[in-house]
């Protein structure tokens, strides 16, 4: 494994976890409701899920790529098409329009167990992101890097929570995010259409050669 393609998987993992989504919205109105340990209970059992849903991607991912280099391409496009939409709907977003929580969880760590593996947006995301990311070193990814694959993805987004724990519940994070969420999002909108951009850079031109 070279040394881009490991920093890209940590890369991937890391702005998969951190990245605005239904589970930082979670944990930030669990974090305000009931403190950092009550975020922090609900982010180690989201965690399952995360590597649920991030190691099915990476087999998806790892299998297109095996089948043949036609079909990453189509689910780079995919992929790239899926991020764009998010993307654009973050930037358009509204005040008042994002998916908080409905009151913190009385059980935080089960409440993010049953969270993370429920959440309908989390394998979508999942294999876009990771696509994105891994699509300028596809020819690397095979069936017996995929145990390692798994693990770097884990590292990372284990580093993207554990910001998280440092920063939920405290009282100035919690003004800032509040002020400047409409903000927030939109920025993470434009990082998806980048992302967007990028994935679909290096599959579209793949696509176009195949049919010459």
């Amino acid at each position: 494994m070279t040394p881009s393609l490991l920093m890209a998987v940590l890369a991937s993992g890391f702005i998969y976890g951190i990245t605005p989504g239904p589970g930082v919205l979670a944990v930030f109105g669990i974090g305000a409701a009931r403190g950092r340990r009550a975020g922090a209970g609900f982010l180690c059992g989201h965690l399952l899920g995360d590597v649920v849903w991030c190691s099915t991607a990476l087999i998806a991912i790892v299998g297109a790529r095996e089948i043949g280099s036609t079909a990453f391409d189509v689910l780079g496009v995919l992929s790239g098409l899926y991020l764009f939409w998010l993307g654009w709907r973050a930037v358009r977003a509204r005040r008042g329009s994002g998916e908080a929580p409905q009151g913190a969880a009385r059980q935080p760590f089960w409440h993010g167990i049953m969270f993370g593996l429920t959440n309908p947006k989390a394998y979508p995301v999942a294999v876009a992101t990771f696509t994105a990311l891994l699509s300028s070193r596809a020819e690397l990814l095979n069936w017996s890097m995929l145990p390692w694959l798994i693990v770097l993805s884990f590292l990372g987004g284990l580093v993207a929570y554990a910001i998280l724990i440092g920063i939920v519940g405290t009282r100035q994070v919690r003004t800032l995010y509040q002020r400047h969420e409409l903000l927030i999002t939109r920025l993470c909108g434009v990082m998806f259409i980048g992302f967007a951009i990028n994935a679909l850079a290096h599959a579209l031109p793949g696509l176009v050669t195949d049919r010459t």
